[in-house]
């Protein structure tokens, strides 16, 4: 059985002190492979650095919305420089973010818009962070249509109307978690109606340990195949089925051998 974790923060402390061992332990969790993303240029550097130090381990590279505010004339630039690397499959985490706001939302239309446009020029996926902003990220996303080589709603959070938009346009949704969190029905309902093949998983580690771990305060990669187990319990097949569906949805989406 392998699983993929389609969204880490291997670049962030305290995982990135030790990624050797998180791997190790991951790897001894079935979890074998894994896109470890990043959030600005300098953990976008990271990412790619780590990419290309570890077997299995690619990266995704973009500007997340909070950071909009700080992007210049240069950043795209190098953004799209590291976005040429061999060992990344994706842009991104990208989007916007309208509950914090900690950039202009102008500036993250902005900031988004050119990300998507790298996306397309290189033939790259998007990851994207979408936060009481779904009309305005599909809207976005619409403008580059069928350019864009795949679109995945990271941590989806929004309602099952807006999932069935993301499955009308032939998008995918990624799963952290979270669904296995007592307050969040309404994402069981989602994904327990979710067509296995538009489905992917991820940790956003460190962050939000899936339960029965929730009070590991330090999310990685290893704890994923909690998640994998309740979601193949609450759509009613075995694990190992919905490891390998998943996979190779994952590994298709971001063309990974």
């Amino acid at each position: 059985m392998e699983l993929i974790d389609t969204h880490a923060h291997l670049s962030f402390e305290p995982l990135a002190l030790n990624v050797e061992g998180v791997l190790e332990a991951s790897r001894a969790a079935h979890v074998t492979a894994w896109i470890t993303v990043g959030t600005d240029l300098d953990h976008d550097r990271k990412c790619v650095a780590l990419a290309e130090r570890f077997d299995n381990l690619y990266a995704a590279v973009g500007i997340h919305p909070h950071d909009a505010k700080d992007i210049n004339p240069n950043t795209m630039q190098e953004l799209a420089a590291l976005a040429q690397n061999l060992n990344v499959v994706a842009i991104g985490e990208t989007g916007l973010d309208f509950h914090y706001n900690l950039s202009d939302p102008t500036d993250q239309k902005r900031a988004f818009a050119k990300q998507l446009q790298i996306a397309r020029e290189l033939h790259l996926p998007v990851v994207v962070h979408c936060r009481e902003a779904f009309e305005q990220t599909v809207e976005l996303l619409e403008q580059f249509g069928a350019g864009l080589r795949g679109v995945v709603f990271h941590c989806f959070s929004g309602s099952p109307q807006q999932a069935e938009i993301v499955l009308e346009h032939n998008w995918h949704i990624s799963l952290t978690g979270v669904v296995t969190f007592k307050n969040a029905e309404k994402t069981r309902s989602i994904a327990k109606d979710l067509p296995i093949d538009r489905l992917m998983l991820e940790t956003d580690c460190p962050y939000m340990s899936p339960e029965p771990v929730r009070k590991q305060k330090i999310n990685e990669p290893a704890l994923m195949v909690h998640t994998a187990r309740f979601l193949a319990e609450l759509k009613q097949i075995t694990l190992e089925d919905l490891a390998e569906r998943t996979t190779k949805t994952a590994k298709a989406f971001f063309h990974i051998p």
